[in-house]
């Protein structure tokens, strides 16, 4: 009897997925929202995306806007609390605005929502904090930088989506005690 096994170090080659139909299309679609908090733009890319990967068995093509609205109407998709989540999360992870704003816009959130999810001046303080806390800029680095570090540092600061005068402020403050001080006064 022979062995149909692959050779080794490589895969043994997949049967092919059977072509979507309706129902298959909207399992797929529930057990991605089950998964994963998502918006309704990001449930309509997956959705093509397995269309383009398996093709579509049936007499008309797939109405993905219409499954997508009705993720909604029944509450699976709600993309002003994704964006609110979203953006609580990055920040944090030390990201500010900015790159929150873009983050969402990613994700294909509109406007409103992501006006929903900008956080506030003492978020926008303790997410540049987390930033350079973990990057060990400015003040938290084992010792002070020269100005050509500090200028690197506060790119570091702006690629991360805060304000210019929240990383500077941060950046050249002489002590981490000065730094969460400052914080402090800008927050009151």
């Amino acid at each position: 009897m022979t062995s149909r096994s692959a050779p080794s170090g490589s895969r043994p080659e997949r049967k092919p997925r059977p072509a979507l139909d309706g129902p298959a299309l909207e399992a797929l679609a529930l057990h991605y929202v089950a998964r994963f908090a998502t918006s309704g733009a990001k449930l309509a890319d997956y959705c093509r995306r397995k269309l383009r990967e398996r093709g579509w068995e049936g007499p008309a093509a797939p109405d993905v806007p219409a499954l997508v609205a009705r993720f909604v109407a029944a509450g699976y998709i709600d993309d002003a609390a994704y964006a609110k989540g979203r953006g609580e999360g990055l920040r944090r992870r030390g990201y500010g605005d900015r790159r929150v704003e873009a983050a969402l816009r990613g994700a294909g959130i509109g406007d409103e929502d992501r006006a929903g999810a900008k956080g506030d001046l003492a978020e926008a303080w303790t997410a540049a904090l987390v930033l350079a806390r973990k990057r060990r800029l400015g003040p938290f680095a084992a010792d002070l930088p020269d100005r050509e570090r500090r200028a690197k540092q506060l790119g570091t600061m702006l690629r991360g989506g805060h304000p210019l005068d929240i990383a500077r402020e941060i950046i050249n403050a002489p002590s981490e005690a000065e730094a969460l001080r400052r914080a402090g006064e800008a927050q009151e």
